[in-house]
């Protein structure tokens, strides 16, 4: 198996007229299907997450429409983001996946488990939260002003995806390094165009409404909702609302983390990843 850093990026046409990039590691299915982050492409995945991750199955991560180096225009609600995620799931033609959503990519899965859900077999939910959630209307200033502004900031994202024990800085600070390793194919860095709109879907995701929680009761299929217990930007409350929703819903809290959970705790939670999928 190829480590992550060394997976070519590809290209491919979908029935939407959008070209997708994406990686792919490691052999087996049902594959599990990644959706990324606000505001991140395809090397915004730690690599030691995807790599352990991959080592018994199908691996794909992709950057959505108008993310990254995928063609068109990023959409502004989360259910044209989900339609084109399926749209990129059909043009690999599979039938049945596992999906991995991350943030606002955990947004989409579950909109992706609401819409098709034939499609989905099993369902993780990173740093998550059902829509319509009061206090989910936006983000909170300082962390919409360390990962929100036209210029990236390391120590901003450090801020959100990491606590400020030493340990999970320096946990932070590997995992930074490990996604700016070199590599021939850097992906292309979302634009601003994509910032603004991901976070309208965001915003209208949030707008507080009773009636739209009763979604989520439909996802069938098994959950695991995760995230770290100190998350400053969907916080850890969101996560036991969500699972108590959610009839087949499991849940798992990470100690001393934040946003960047998965990357902090990536061998653990890739081994309780693992073990649901299994």
């Amino acid at each position: 198996m190829k480590s992550y850093v060394e997976t070519p990026t590809r290209t491919i046409s979908a029935a939407n007229g959008i070209d997708y990039a994406y990686r792919e590691t490691g052999t087996g299915t049902p594959v599990l299907v990644l959706l990324q982050h606000f505001r991140g492409n395809l090397d915004n995945w730690d690599p030691a997450l995807i790599d352990a991750l991959a080592s018994g199955r199908r691996v794909v991560t992709f950057d959505n429409a108008g993310v990254g180096g995928s063609t068109g225009t990023t959409p502004s609600t989360v259910a044209q983001m989900a339609r084109d995620a399926i749209a990129f799931i059909d043009a690999l033609e599979l039938d049945s996946v596992d999906l991995l959503g991350f943030s606002i990519g955990s947004f989409v899965a579950q909109e992706i488990a609401l819409t098709r859900p034939a499609l989905v077999r099993r369902l993780v939910l990173a740093s998550s939260a059902p829509r319509g959630a009061a206090g989910m209307h936006g983000w909170a200033p300082d962390v919409i002003a360390a990962v929100g502004t036209p210029a990236r900031n390391p120590d901003g994202y450090l801020d959100v995806f990491f606590t400020d024990s030493a340990a999970s800085r320096q946990a932070g600070g590997e995992s930074l390094k490990r996604q700016t390793a070199q590599r021939d194919d850097r992906d292309t860095l979302t634009t601003w165009q994509t910032r603004q709109a991901q976070y309208e879907a965001v915003n209208e995701w949030g707008i507080p409404d009773h009636s739209q929680l009763q979604r989520v009761s439909a996802i069938e299929m098994p959950v695991f909702v995760a995230n770290g217990d100190s998350d400053p930007m969907i916080l850890p409350h969101f996560s036991y609302l969500l699972a108590g929703l959610i009839p087949q819903a499991q849940l798992k809290l990470y100690p001393d983390a934040a946003h960047g959970f998965l990357f902090q705790h990536h061998t653990e939670f890739a081994r309780d990843v693992d073990a649901f999928l299994t």
